[in-house]
């Protein structure tokens, strides 16, 4: 058996230095042989308010320096049994969002072709859909847990069917989702009308208002999810601006009254046992995070899904 990859220590290479890969693992131009990558998507056209979000898998990646190989909370440590690399950037086309899209799908059909789950770094919440596209032609419709301030399911925005606001209610209409069990946390802030979340709950999404969780812990809500779902493939897609941009303001549309870091972390733990097929944390915006906060903040979410995926070791 070939060994596994690990990242770089910091004793082999100080954090500040060597190739800013995700975890700083290896970099693969195949997902061959690899059990998960993670894959940047550096897609912003999608965007309504702040831009930046393209260079998000940057910066995530040179945040992640300081995470280390083993989870000391939950004890996973998943790169003893899972085979990881960095698989690089999906090559958009920059200048059209209608010419990206399949670009994405074609891309996330070969890595799941291949037996590899893909973690993504975004980009905007756009990426959603044509990766669902390769989730759904593979799995069927699959069920999804979706962390964000937004439910990303408006008709059109400006016009256009296809955006950062809209990916979920075209993933309802192309059939991708299994949509009694499709939970929606941390939604919050003001609207133009009540359908913003009336619609999906029409299609059978459970919503978890943020306000409806202050000062909760919210590891009974992702018991009764596990309970639910099952072992329904499941994907996990998490918007930055579902945490309160008290510690994540480097996004594009942040609303106040969000999750806190310590229920980020709860929602994507308690993910463990689920039968997750993906992952992505999107929309960090790194000309709004002069911190580097939030791009931490995620690079530390993405390594709390590679720790929960099926076939993670636990010491």
């Amino acid at each position: 058996m070939a060994p596994k990859n690990q990242p770089l220590s910091g004793n082999a290479m100080p954090r500040f230095g060597g190739i800013a890969s995700m975890l700083r693992l290896p970099v693969s131009s195949s997902p061959e042989g690899l059990d998960a990558a993670f894959i940047g998507v550096p897609l912003d056209i999608g965007t309504s308010h702040r831009p930046g979000a393209r260079f998000g898998p940057r910066q995530i990646r040179a945040e992640s320096a300081l995470i280390r190989p083993y989870n000391m909370a939950t004890g996973a440590a998943p790169f003893d049994t899972l085979q990881v690399a960095d698989l690089g950037d999906v090559p958009i086309n920059t200048y059209s969002l209608t010419k990206s899209l399949p670009i994405i799908t074609n891309f996330y059909r070969t890595v799941l072709e291949a037996g590899c789950t893909p973690l993504t770094l975004g980009g905007d919440h756009t990426i959603a859909l044509p990766i669902l596209r390769a989730m759904a032609a593979k799995h069927g419709p699959v069920a999804l847990v979706h962390v964000d301030a937004h439910a990303d399911v408006n008709e059109e925005m400006f016009g256009e069917p296809v955006a950062h606001g809209t990916p979920f209610r075209r993933a309802v209409e192309e059939g991708l989702l299994d949509c009694h069990k499709v939970f929606q946390i941390g939604l919050r802030g003001s609207g133009y009308a009540s359908d913003d979340f009336d619609w999906p709950r029409q299609q059978g999404f459970t919503l978890v208002m943020a306000h409806e969780v202050w000062y909760q812990s919210l590891a009974p809500l992702m018991a009764n999810i596990r309970a639910h779902i099952g072992q329904t493939p499941c994907y996990l897609s998490f918007d930055i601006d579902g945490i309160d941009p008290a510690y994540a303001g480097g996004t594009g549309t942040p609303e106040i009254g969000g999750l806190t870091v310590p229920q980020a972390l709860e929602i994507v733990r308690g993910c463990s046992g689920l039968n997750l097929i993906g992952c992505d944390l999107v929309e960090v915006s790194p000309a709004y995070d002069v911190s580097g906060n939030t791009a931490l903040l995620g690079a530390n979410l993405l390594f709390e899904m590679l720790c929960v995926l099926p076939g993670v070791l636990r010491r």
